[in-house]
């Protein structure tokens, strides 16, 4: 059996669950999982639906036959084949715990992408990625040929045919441009809880404000720095005792499961865009398991 899943928004109305449930059966399908969601403040309704293909119909025809079914309802829609793994370019600067992280998820099958490049404004992983047989790129980074820079960044990402880029922990702000190109594409870790204490320095803002929380954020890239559509998040408690250090410390663990949790909701195609908000559903059952354990 082939699995598949079906993404769907369009305005709420009557039927469409119906709709899709009966589009499914008829042309030999069975669903093994479904998620909607029909936000009341903005009239549109989301829906993801994990489904099994006696094979009559391959991926392209599903696709082609449900254009009726979709235009009825003013639906956008896409079909995606669940055991094909996201190409995905990895970008970091010189703090590796979110890299190292999703290095070893990646290894033992916990996170199903296709790493096809690590790209870094500096060495300091070079070895690290390149013992994982994985195409290591340092492109330097300055005022002067930050046009240049990116350029090369994006020639490295269309060679590699990458669909998304991950920001683990790299240290430059992207240009408008580049945000707009990969609009949707680029995920980024914040080692804060937004929207509080943006830039470069959120533990030392957070220590200085006396927090007892401190938390991560991983969210799509905008032009608009540590504003685009949240995606996930978590915290860890933090007492008047410790250091903005101690801050640091406590974050790394939090930062790397966040970002992890992120991308796995992405690759799943489980995160839908509203407006500057996000709809994330559930996990499919099996989702998270290993190709290998330990």
């Amino acid at each position: 059996m082939s699995k598949f899943a079906l993404t769907v928004t369009c305005r709420s109305t009557r039927g469409i669950v119906a709709a899709i449930a009966n589009y499914l059966a008829d042309h030999g399908c069975n669903i093994t999982d479904s998620s909607q969601f029909d936000d009341k403040e903005t009239g549109n309704f989301f829906m993801r639906v994990s489904f099994e293909s006696d094979g009559a119909v391959d991926l392209a025809q599903l696709s082609e036959l449900f254009t009726a079914t979709a235009s009825e309802f003013g639906m956008t829609f896409e079909f995606h084949n669940e055991t094909e793994k996201m190409k995905v370019v990895i970008m970091v600067s010189r703090f590796g715990h979110c890299l190292n992280d999703l290095l070893y998820r990646w290894r033992i099958g916990a996170l199903p992408i296709d790493i096809v490049g690590v790209i870094s404004n500096h060495m300091d992983y070079q070895k690290v990625v390149v013992n994982n047989d994985i195409p290591f790129h340092c492109i330097k980074v300055t005022p002067e040929n930050k046009p240049e820079a990116e350029a090369r960044i994006m020639a490295v990402v269309e060679e590699a045919g990458a669909d998304l880029i991950v920001l683990a922990r790299y240290m430059q702000i992207l240009s408008d441009e580049m945000c707009q190109k990969m609009s949707g594409r680029i995920i980024n870790i914040h080692h804060s809880f937004l929207p509080s204490f943006k830039g470069a320095n959120p533990y030392k803002q957070a220590f200085q404000r006396g927090v007892k929380l401190i938390g991560a954020t991983s969210h799509y890239v905008t032009a608009d720095l540590d504003e685009g559509p949240i995606i996930e998040q978590d915290i860890v408690r933090v007492t008047h005792a410790q250091s903005s250090d101690d801050y640091v410390a406590l974050g790394r663990d939090v930062e790397s499961q966040v970002l992890a949790r992120a991308i796995h909701a992405h690759i799943h195609r489980r995160v839908f865009l509203n407006g500057n908000k996000t709809v994330v559903f559930p996990a499919s059952p099996g989702s998270y398991a290993s190709e290998r354990m330990g």
